[in-house]
């Protein structure tokens, strides 16, 4: 109930931002160096040791992060062993064990002469700036707001207040992840930092997914960041804040964020989750100490096995936050990846948290289905999701769905048995959070972007398409391992009814109303239904 008083207390600001009568636009770009990414990675240990390692120059080599524990670590290993530089975006920091701990490798880095980037969206950084500063107080760490707030800082209330008059930028964010070592070996995928997308949350984590990439694709990721690290919209810190807070430690708190539960990343300016209050957040873990892995025990050995294939990066443009929800087809990687997914002649498998088809989906799955192509869907159920407003999108369209053929799975709020290749999610409460397309099993893409029209129009994306068999089925067996273990498989009755059908033993059936979700929550969002256009969630 928490998090709807607060969807209350959004909707209320909402309708007093009409009221505002001093508003603030956002200033012009303030001078600021541009910097690149470090030009020559192959003079470098991780350059050096990605070479060695490639069979063909051409190609590039990846491997999965299912467990949150294995993409901590791998994080860490990169900031460790980095001699150059470090570029970090993401759109969201939380402030927590884990994200503490990783910053002090990264701290660790700078004290050894790496550069630091730092860019981050500034959705979720409300009342942050003092921690962020501190986090900037070394000089080889640099940090800028993507697409900020210029006024009302203390709070997103006041940050909406005064802002209102650039309502539709606000409205769009800078969505995408990654984390690159001396442009050299890279991580990216669907993980912000925090301790529920590296399975360190006490009451919920995230079912998600990143990869590591080594090779050409790299400096493709790179060549990304760069354009917003230099783009009109990257502000620096101290352009947007005049003062000097006191700091404690070599390493000060990261950004804090809504609330300590998954539920932050629906990057709109509404808020996809509510700012829970402080009562209500979860037990947090005083420490975090990084896992070893395989791959972090590779990189000290000088060894790295990877699984080297042709591959490509997609990529948004800055631009696209300009556009106003209508970008060209230049600026958004949206229509490629319809394109990829209508060459499919067998099978397409779809992993997205958040997933609103609209009549466009809709018409593509009867276009796939038509064609003797099986469309096999995995979303969050409306118990599991961490932005329930999101659900109406979906829920609208999960009968002609399914009627259209569409093989549909919703996550369980509580998983099932534990699977190896998964790992441990640290308890039985978890949310989709991974976003991943398979065509054919032989085709296989991993970003940041979610299938709904915010992902499309709205916000930056980036993703990573490969193509290989053997990790695209490592995905197809994720899928498998999660809708059998921890999923509802959706069916349509006869009677207009759908029913959600346990798929591990004992799993209930359900009939006719959404499994798991409390009364009170299915009829808040019948009535906020027709209020919810897709466009907007």
């Amino acid at each position: 109930m928490n998090r709807w008083i607060a969807t209350a207390g959004r909707c209320v600001a909402w309708a007093a931002v009409a009221l505002c009568a001093a508003c603030a636009s956002l200033p012009p770009p303030p001078p600021k160096p541009v910097s690149q990414a470090w030009a020559q990675p192959e003079a470098t240990a991780l350059g050096t040791l990605a070479a060695a390692a490639a069979p063909n120059l051409r190609f590039s080599g990846f491997r999965l992060l299912a467990s949150g524990e294995d993409a901590l670590a791998a994080l860490a290993a990169l900031a460790d062993h980095a001699q150059r530089t470090l570029d970090l975006q993401y759109y969201l920091m939380r402030d927590d064990a884990s994200t503490r701990a990783l910053l002090r490798h990264v701290h660790a880095a700078a004290q050894r002469g790496v550069r630091v980037r730092v860019l981050l969206d500034d959705l979720n950084t409300a009342g942050a700036d003092d921690a962020l500063l501190c986090l900037t107080r070394h000089a080889n760490i640099e940090l800028r707001l993507y697409n900020p707030f210029p006024a009302g800082r203390g709070s997103t209330l006041t940050r909406v207040l005064a802002s209102i008059r650039d309502v539709r930028r606000i409205n769009q964010r800078m969505h995408s992840k990654m984390f690159v070592a001396d442009n050299a070996i890279a991580v990216t995928g669907g993980r912000n930092l925090g301790d529920a997308y590296f399975v360190q949350s006490l009451a919920s984590n995230f079912v998600d997914l990143d990869v590591i990439a080594a090779g050409p694709v790299v400096r493709d990721l790179s060549a990304s960041f760069d354009r917003f690290w230099n783009s009109d919209l990257a502000y620096p810190l101290e352009s947007l804040v005049d003062r000097k807070p006191e700091c404690d430690g070599p390493v000060a708190a990261a950004p804090p964020s809504p609330n300590g539960t998954p539920g932050a990343d629906r990057a709109s300016a509404d808020g996809g989750s509510a700012e829970a209050p402080p009562s209500t957040a979860p037990p947090a873990r005083s420490s975090v100490a990084i896992p070893d892995s395989a791959f972090s025990q590779e990189l000290g050995a000088g060894r790295l096995q990877l699984a080297w294939v042709p591959a490509a990066v997609l990529a948004d443009a800055p631009s696209k936050i300009a556009s106003e929800g209508d970008p060209g087809r230049s600026e958004t990687i949206a229509d490629d990846i319809v394109t990829l997914t209508r060459a499919a002649r067998r099978e397409v498998v779809l992993i997205s948290p958040y997933f609103v088809p609209g009549k466009r989906g809709v018409a593509l799955a009867r276009e796939l289905h038509a064609r003797g192509v099986q469309l096999r869907v995995l979303t969050n159920s409306l118990a599991a999701t961490d932005a329930p407003i999101v659900h109406i999108g979906y829920a609208r369209y999960r009968r002609d769905l399914v009627t259209a053929g569409v093989e549909l799975y919703e996550l369980r709020s509580r998983l099932g048995a534990s699977r190896s290749r998964l790992g441990s999610f640290g308890s039985s409460l978890a949310s989709l959070h991974a976003k991943a397309l398979v065509i054919d099993r032989r085709l296989l893409l991993i970003g940041s972007m979610n299938m709904d029209p915010r992902s499309a129009r709205l916000n930056t994306e980036i993703a990573l398409v490969m193509r290989s068999p053997a990790l695209a089925g490592q995905v197809v067996q994720l899928f498998d391992d999660v809708a059998a273990s921890s999923s509802y498989r959706v069916e349509a009755l006869a009677d207009g009814r759908l029913r959600w059908v346990g798929q591990a033993p004992g799993a209930p059936t359900v009939e006719g109303a959404e499994p798991d979700a409390s009364v009170g929550l299915q009829l808040m969002l019948m009535l906020l239904s027709p209020f919810a256009p897709d466009e907007l969630l």
